[in-house]
């Protein structure tokens, strides 16, 4: 009877440690802030049809646009479930250096999980238009503020690798804003804008046909989809501008779930996985390195796009 009594005593002591279940006991959400049919899309699809057999609980893809990705980062910053991550651009980066009130921290209210992909974006100009990027510098110095580039909003990330770029280079440029990328490109076909800048992958399409022409893409390396194309930091030092997604927490998530995370994604990372090769196919790396090299990145961009955006004089609505 005292082994008995003992043992039924005991029971309640051990529920707790039962109850703690390990990570994930429940259905993890993955929030990006852009509406869908973005360049999030396809490792975010992906991730959720990978994911789910291995964490063994569903994995739910949920876009929550608005404000320039401000609603979803907010939404997730404030998350309390311990399950709730967020894919986003490098708008992360560049969000605090355009609005004074974002309502969280990215740097304490979000945890760097791991970059997810990188990919230039590429610099276009119609077909009879300057033969190189130092024909187009040349031509917007004899022509400032006359030479056009579109861009898919104030404060995008194109408008400000233009803003980066009139600054290096020395020259000054119309910037024209469009609601999207679609129609920058419908822009520069049709003769309104003189440049282009934006995702290669919607580019790759109309520079195959030779409608438009490409002179430099925003990497620190060539693209190699487009081997003879330079980087624009070849010809204006200290330009680079890398268009990427990362992944991120909510700052009540456990250590334990951003480790499972990264052990989970990091077979992806083989160039021979087929999201490799399919991001590859866009003309995006597929990075998935931790959460270090993503903190890092978030540390020198959130600086340097302050310093551009306060020499630029750029103010966001």
């Amino acid at each position: 009877m005292k082994i008995a009594r003992r043992a039924l005593l005991a029971a309640p002591l051990a529920t707790p440690a039962l109850a703690q279940a390990a990570w994930p006991n429940r259905p993890v959400r993955l929030i990006s802030p852009f509406a869908p049919g973005g360049p999030q899309d396809v490792p975010a699809r992906y991730f959720v049809e990978y994911l789910t057999p291995r964490l063994g609980q569903p994995v739910v893809y949920d876009s929550r646009a608005g404000a320039g990705g401000q609603v979803g980062m907010q939404h997730v910053a404030t998350a309390t479930d311990g399950h709730t991550f967020l894919i986003t651009s490098n708008s992360v980066a560049t969000l605090p250096a355009l609005r004074r009130d974002l309502g969280f921290d990215p740097f304490t209210d979000l945890l760097p999980v791991t970059i997810v992909t990188e990919a230039p974006l590429v610099y276009c100009v119609r077909a009879n238009g300057p033969t190189n990027l130092a024909a187009f510098v040349a031509r917007a110095k004899e022509a400032p503020g006359r030479v056009s580039v579109g861009s898919s909003g104030m404060g995008s990330a194109t408008h400000l690798a233009s803003a980066f770029l009139m600054q290096k280079a020395g020259i000054d440029l119309l910037h024209v804003p469009y609601r999207g990328a679609g129609l920058i490109m419908t822009a520069l076909l049709a003769g309104e804008i003189d440049a282009f800048v934006g995702d290669l992958s919607l580019a790759l399409e109309h520079i195959r046909a030779g409608t438009i022409r490409p002179i430099g893409v925003t990497t620190a390396a060539r693209a190699p989809l487009l081997p003879d194309v330079p980087a624009i930091g070849e010809q204006v030092p200290g330009y680079a501008v890398p268009f990427w997604f990362g992944l991120f927490a909510a700052k009540q998530t456990a250590p334990e779930a951003i480790r499972r995370m990264n052990a989970e994604l990091a077979p992806l990372a083989a160039p021979t996985s087929e999201l490799s090769r399919r991001m590859a196919d866009r003309g995006s790396l597929l990075v998935l390195s931790g959460p270090e090299p993503l903190a890092a990145r978030l540390r020198s961009e959130v600086a340097q796009w302050r310093e551009v955006v306060r020499a630029a004089g750029i103010t966001v609505e």
